[in-house]
């Protein structure tokens, strides 16, 4: 469990952050116009591009006739941490991530209106400082939207931790990368708020049961209030996309 020194004498965070406060997040739809969506999302210093194409006709190998085929894949950029990735894509962890964003994304999505199709998700981390996981599920989200996937609904993600101040349990909300490297446990949530489901629950160390609840609460809050930025920024494109159409019909 992190220790005392991640929360100041005044209850702060080393970033100046208050333990349930969100890192600032900005995001941007249709920023490519090769794929049929994609997205651009900043949390923190975390910084994720999200492609999307189709769905389209699945491979023989992969179609099916109940539901559409959900492929993701997950690769970081080089220079996206400090340390050189020698393999940017294609070693244990990337294949980990993307079955993990498969499995919160494919929560989301009707898969039964695209029977015998496909869709193709890529991610690609330009910039690591934790939360890596959670930034690229909301930037998928939102790279959906802009394809024009039919989503049961907007599927979010956060983390929490805990630390301690003044002798009493403190949850912690969007963990950074220096609340992440003090080594305590991590709680990684992906959640359908709308709906109240939970996609994905992962844990990094043991967890008191008595601290769990807290801890999985703050993440689900922030869940929730991920879900009403990712909106207003899908509401500002849709508003955008009916200014620039008036303006050239005029």
């Amino acid at each position: 469990m992190p220790g005392p020194d991640l929360l100041s004498s005044q209850g702060l965070r080393l970033d100046g952050r208050r333990p349930n406060e969100l890192r600032r997040i900005r995001c941007k739809l249709g920023v490519f116009t090769q794929p049929d969506g994609s997205a651009y999302l900043e949390q923190g210093n975390t910084k994720v591009l999200a492609a999307v194409y189709g769905p389209h006709q699945a491979s023989k190998s992969k179609s099916s006739t109940e539901a559409v085929v959900v492929n993701c894949q997950y690769s970081m950029a080089t220079f996206s941490t400090g340390e050189r990735k020698n393999r940017p894509r294609g070693d244990r962890k990337s294949l980990e991530m993307s079955l993990h964003l498969r499995q919160a994304l494919t929560a989301a999505i009707k898969t039964e209106l695209y029977p015998r199709s496909q869709i193709d998700i890529y991610i690609e981390v330009l910039q690591a400082d934790g939360g890596a996981y959670c930034a690229s599920v909301n930037a998928a989200t939102l790279a959906l939207v802009d394809a024009g996937v039919p989503l049961r609904a907007y599927v979010c993600a956060c983390t929490a931790s805990m630390a301690w101040h003044g002798g009493s349990p403190a949850p912690l909300l969007d963990v950074g990368h220096v609340e992440e490297a003090a080594g305590g446990v991590v709680l990684t949530v992906a959640s359908l708020p709308s709906t109240g489901s939970i996609a994905l629950l992962e844990m990094s160390h043991r967890l008191h049961s008595d601290y769990f609840e807290n801890v999985l609460s703050r993440a689900l809050q922030g869940c929730r209030d991920i879900e009403v930025i990712l909106d207003k920024a899908v509401r500002d494109h849709l508003a955008e996309g009916w200014t620039k159409q008036d303006v050239v019909t005029v």
